[in-house]
């Protein structure tokens, strides 16, 4: 699969490349990264030829967008896609000195508070430009509008209706509208949230974190009904937050997370179990998790998040591994992928139908 071939997204002119990079571990996710290590990352996949990058002021409260800007901004603008997201407005804590924020490693010290309305997006949107140090991005993401980070359906309704009456996705669809922007996107983390979204709004794109990886399809029948209407989607966290970057190996270290927790113990079973069947055909578990999302038609690129130079050559090698069609027949056939769950490139992925 060429990792660079390049997919429109929704019925919009903006087209990223199949393989992306996603900003959440260089906020400091896990460990707290040196700004040499993470410039290095960013001008390895810039110059390996990843033309879509994704980030947020959430990843690190501003740690990414910036480290993203500071590479970024020295390439040919027109040489790359960017998106970033809004939801989230970020000030000067009350009291610095004692403030302490506890969601990244290595976050930055800045107060947060979800904002959704007409002027929050606004408010985001500029935020997010004065960080990145470049004067538009292509793409605006609507970021964690959903029961975990809303606390309640009461939250979500509350955001929902930030966004709708509030004006907050008018704000999004007047930058469209005026071509500040290209597309305009939600991002998902839990199945339920896609169809509320396409209810009320006009939506280019959704990014999809976990409801739809190797391991776990829960998100196919949302999927599918964007294709039917014309909306990409991008999927976020690829190897399910880590577990599916190094296979069996993985279920005892510090990558045996799932969902961004530790993994269970049938999740990682089921992780084992298609390691086994990667290695039978000696492909990669990695290179099937990346690969495996584009047997939809709805996906347009993956976007997994690097932290060093050498994991961003290692996905370029993953996306370009060849998959033998009888690797994803035997994934169904025992019982680990969804049965209606198409596979890459159009192939017939059930065992009586594969070659």
């Amino acid at each position: 699969m060429d990792p660079f071939q390049r997919r429109r997204i929704g019925r919009t002119a903006l087209e990223v490349t199949q393989l992306g990079m996603g900003g959440a571990s260089l906020g400091d996710m896990r460990e707290t990264i040196s700004e040499a290590q993470a410039e290095a990352t960013l001008e390895t996949a810039y110059a390996a030829g990843v033309g879509y990058f994704d980030t947020s002021p959430w990843y690190g409260h501003g740690k990414s967008e910036l480290r993203f800007g500071h590479v970024l901004r020295t390439k040919p603008r027109g040489g790359f896609a960017l998106s970033t997201k809004v939801g989230r407005v970020y000030s000067r804590p009350d009291d610095p000195a004692t403030f302490q924020q506890r969601s990244w490693q290595g976050g930055l010290p800045f107060a947060l508070r979800f904002d959704y309305t007409h002027d929050g997006v606004l408010h985001s949107y500029e935020q997010s430009l004065m960080r990145l140090g470049l004067n538009r991005v292509d793409a605006l993401v609507i970021h964690d509008l959903d029961p975990r980070h809303q606390k309640s359906e009461a939250g979500v309704v509350a955001s929902l209706d930030q966004l709708d009456t509030g004006r907050g996705f008018r704000a999004l669809a007047d930058l469209r509208a005026r071509g500040e922007i290209a597309a305009v996107g939600a991002g998902i983390n839990e199945i339920g949230m896609i169809p509320r979204f396409l209810e009320r709004f006009d939506l280019d794109f959704f990014l999809v974190a976990m409801p739809y990886t190797l391991l776990d399809q829960e998100g196919l029948a949302e999927l599918t009904m964007c294709a039917a209407r014309g909306v990409s989607v991008v999927i976020g966290a690829p190897f399910a937050s880590g577990i599916l970057a190094r296979g069996a190996e993985a279920t005892d270290g510090p990558f045996a997370t799932y969902r961004y927790m530790p993994a269970t113990p049938d999740i990682t079973i089921k992780t084992q179990r298609m390691h086994a069947v990667c290695k039978r055909h000696g492909v990669p578990l990695a290179a099937a998790a990346l690969q495996f999302p584009f047997g939809h038609p709805a996906v347009a690129a993956v976007i997994p998040g690097p932290v060093a130079a050498e994991e961003v050559r290692r996905n370029v090698a993953w996306m370009r591994h060849a998959i033998p069609v009888r690797l994803w027949a035997e994934l169904q056939a025992e019982g680990l992928l969804h049965p209606d769950a198409p596979a890459p490139e159009g192939v017939p992925a059930r065992l009586d139908k594969a070659p």
